[in-house]
């Protein structure tokens, strides 16, 4: 999650503890909107662990429509 924040940080010129409170407010609402087995590989991926989005395969590209993309 560390690296997350960085980058929020990087982009928006937040204070390290407002983009903690950001990036943990996502992914809290992506575990409430996600089916439980894609929460713990959030989980997974917040805390660093490697491949997590080898395990993830193809399936971010089809979340859009989740959360109201439309194609």
């Amino acid at each position: 999650m560390h690296e997350i924040i960085q980058r929020l940080i990087a982009k928006t010129g937040l204070p390290e503890d407002q983009a903690a409170i950001a990036v943990e407010t996502v992914i809290g609402f992506l575990k409430e909107k996600l089916p439980p087995s894609i929460g713990l590989q959030l989980d997974s991926l917040a805390g660093g662990e490697s491949g997590v989005m080898d395990k993830l395969g193809g399936m971010g590209a089809s979340l859009g429509g989740m959360f109201g993309k439309k194609e």
